[in-house]
């Protein structure tokens, strides 16, 4: 690790701890050169593999985009959609590999967005599963009552 104070190309760890919940590592480094402290975070990469075959890093932030998109008009508020992205990202490391196809990405989205809003479930499900037809829709509400029916509770 070079320094960022006089570029010297070595520098002793201090301190390591765990941040972001288990999901990176804070360093507190000591540069022998200069003498003076910097700090570097260090997590895994997650990539995503896309159907072109082009990798590109994953991005929490395009997965809150492409689901505000679907959620647009609804009364979803970004605290909902920050959360429905960090479930998304946990699915995927918890799959433990380094790279995952762009499905796999849209597949983790489709669970959390069923349960905060149908409606925009539907419509994110609609362009990922490339529905062509009244008929898709309707399988789809289908699954989605099915769905419902067993999330609901007895009333006892």
């Amino acid at each position: 690790m070079h320094c960022p104070y006089c570029r010297h190309p070595d520098s002793r760890v201090v301190d390591s701890r765990e941040a972001d919940e288990g999901a990176a590592i804070r360093r507190r480094r000591a540069c022998p050169e200069c003498g003076r402290r910097f700090t570097t975070v260090e997590t895994a990469v997650l990539s995503v593999v896309k159907r072109s075959g082009v990798t590109e890093p994953f991005s929490r932030e395009k997965v809150v985009r492409g689901v505000a998109r679907a959620c647009q008009g609804r009364d979803v508020d970004n605290d909902a959609l920050n959360k429905l992205a960090q479930q998304v990202e946990d699915t995927i490391r918890a799959k433990g590999s380094p790279e995952v196809p762009s499905h796999e990405v849209g597949l983790a989205i489709l669970g959390p967005l069923r349960d905060l809003d149908e409606v925009a479930y539907l419509r994110f499900a609609s362009v990922y599963r490339s529905f062509s037809s009244a008929e898709d829709f309707e399988r789809e509400i289908s699954e989605l009552r099915q769905h419902q029916s067993r999330r609901v509770p007895d009333a006892d």
